[in-house]
């Protein structure tokens, strides 16, 4: 399902976080959204995601507009997010942060739940078992009962996909997965975006520093700078661009110093 943002444009009071951003993520994709600190990249997650309402333009998922809609329905609609800083529920274990997901896909209501009817336990049953299939996914089974805070940092990364997961996505953002890993740990993210792309027919959208995974992965590649787009290509051409290198490395477009 194509996900397309066109002019969008959010300011906070005086300041312009997001300033006519435009891109198109094609279906099935595995799209990269990057930029050095502060260049609006989680902002714009956060107006797709429906955190912050735009102040114009417009953002679609399969030609339907997301204008207007709660973050519930958003998710609802067919759009799931990790964060930048790790959310998880502290007090819950692994297990149970999955499950928390699965509001959106159970058929039973609330007078069901306090009834204990047979459809409630066959949600629970359901969701459960689609739970540990992504526990195996990411290769925490194990950890199935711990608490979700015990996890290795880069374990905690895993779990917050995985719930992501769980919402049946067909469109998944990414905000920084490799943060905090490793060589090995960034390779293993990389093959498993991809399995994740091919094995649930998804479209992903990246935000990530880790050049290593960026430049791996992705297949197209938008480039922000101070809310604006300075560069839009494949990761051949996004690697010698040289506004991206400016922007980068602190320097004009011809190579002075900033």
């Amino acid at each position: 399902m194509t996900l397309a943002l066109k002019n969008v444009r959010k300011s906070f009071g005086g300041l312009c976080a997001v300033s006519d951003v435009t891109f198109t993520v094609p279906e099935r994709s595995i799209f990269g959204l990057i930029g050095p600190n502060g260049a609006g990249k989680t902002t714009v997650f956060n107006l797709i995601t429906g955190v912050y309402p735009f102040d114009t333009g417009s953002i679609t998922l399969g030609g339907k507009s997301l204008a207007n809609l709660k973050s519930a329905a958003i998710a609802e609609a067919g759009i799931a997010r990790t964060f930048q800083n790790i959310r998880l529920f502290s007090q819950l274990t692994v297990l149970e942060n999955l499950l928390v997901a699965c509001e959106l896909q159970k058929r039973a209501h609330l007078l069901a739940a306090l009834l204990r009817s047979p459809s409630h336990y066959e949600d629970e049953s359901s969701m459960t078992k689609r739970a540990f299939e992504m526990l195996d996914v990411f290769s925490l089974r194990e950890l199935a009962h711990a608490p979700s805070t015990s996890l290795s940092y880069g374990n905690q990364r895993r779990l917050e996909i995985a719930r992501a997961m769980m919402l049946s996505p067909k469109v998944l953002l990414l905000d920084e997965p490799a943060a905090g890993m490793n060589y090995g740990e960034a390779e293993g993210l990389k093959t498993q975006v991809r399995w994740l792309r091919d094995t649930f027919n998804l479209t992903v959208v990246l935000v990530e520093h880790n050049m290593q995974v960026v430049m791996g992965v992705c297949e197209e590649i938008h480039v922000l700078d101070h809310g604006e787009t300075i560069a839009h290509g494949s990761p051949e051409a996004i690697r010698s661009h040289p506004a991206v290198i400016g922007a980068y490395l602190g320097e004009d477009t011809e190579g002075g110093a900033a």
